[in-house]
This record gives structure tokens, sequence and C-alpha cells, in this order.
């Protein structure tokens, strides 16, 4: 049974990343403007998602947890990360913990935007430190 749950989760997975493409391509191409309109709507609509399934599963236990795991971690895991992070930080907000929520939302923002910037960056800097061995050599 418990192999079972990694099968619910990849085929929500499969069928969220698929959706995901499909969704923000869509968008993409009936917008085609400079603002990310298909992925700031996956984003949003995952969050919705998650936070109607969360309260469906948790509160009023309206689905069985195989097809809670296939929604939320496999479907909107692979849709948006995003309903994660916003479910997560909703969830730090009513414990009261206001500080952890910013630390949370500053830290997950900067940090991912910095860890794209290095991420990015790395090809070149490997790419520049070849290229002056093979000048060199």
């Amino acid at each position: 049974m418990f192999y079972l749950n990694y099968f619910y989760i990849a085929i929500g997975g499969a069928l969220g990343a698929l959706s995901r493409y499909l969704v923000s391509t869509w968008i993409y191409n009936k917008s085609q403007q400079v603002f990310p309109y298909g992925t700031f709507t996956v984003n949003i609509v995952g969050c919705f998602l998650l936070g109607f399934v969360y309260t469906l599963t948790l509160e009023r236990s309206l689905i069985s947890p195989q097809v809670r795991m296939m929604i939320s971690v496999g479907f909107l895991g692979a849709f948006t990360t995003f309903s994660t992070f916003s479910l997560e930080t909703m969830n730090i907000l009513k414990e009261g913990n206001l500080i952890v929520a910013i630390l949370n939302i500053g830290l997950s923002v900067v940090l991912g935007l910095f860890a794209v910037w290095i991420g990015a960056s790395l090809p070149n800097f490997f790419n520049s430190i070849k290229e002056r061995g093979d000048e060199n050599g």
C-alpha cells in the first residue's frame, strides 16, 4: 500500500506538469506581454486549488488520503510549488508567527532570485575558465 502512494503522486505529478505547461503556454500565446501572465495565473490558480483541497481533506475529510496526495503533492506540486509556499506561509500566520512568515516570504524571494542568478552565471563562469585554459594550453 505504501508504494501505491508513490504511484498516485507520480500520476498527479505528470498531470500537473503537463497542465502547467499547457495552461501557461496557452496564456502566454494569447497575451504576448512582458508580464509573465501564464506563470502568474498558474501560481494563483494553484494557490486557490491547494487551499480548496486542504479544506476539503483536513477540515472536512471529503476525499481519501491517497486522492489528497495525488492532488496536493502530485498534481499541485508539479503545477506550482508557489501554492505550497503560500499555504505554509498562511499556516505560519495562523499560528501568529508574523516574523517567521515575513522571513519566509523575504528569504524565499530574495534567496530564490539570488540562487537563479548564481545558477545562470555558473555556466558562463565555467566556460570562461575553459576558454582561458584552451588559450594557454
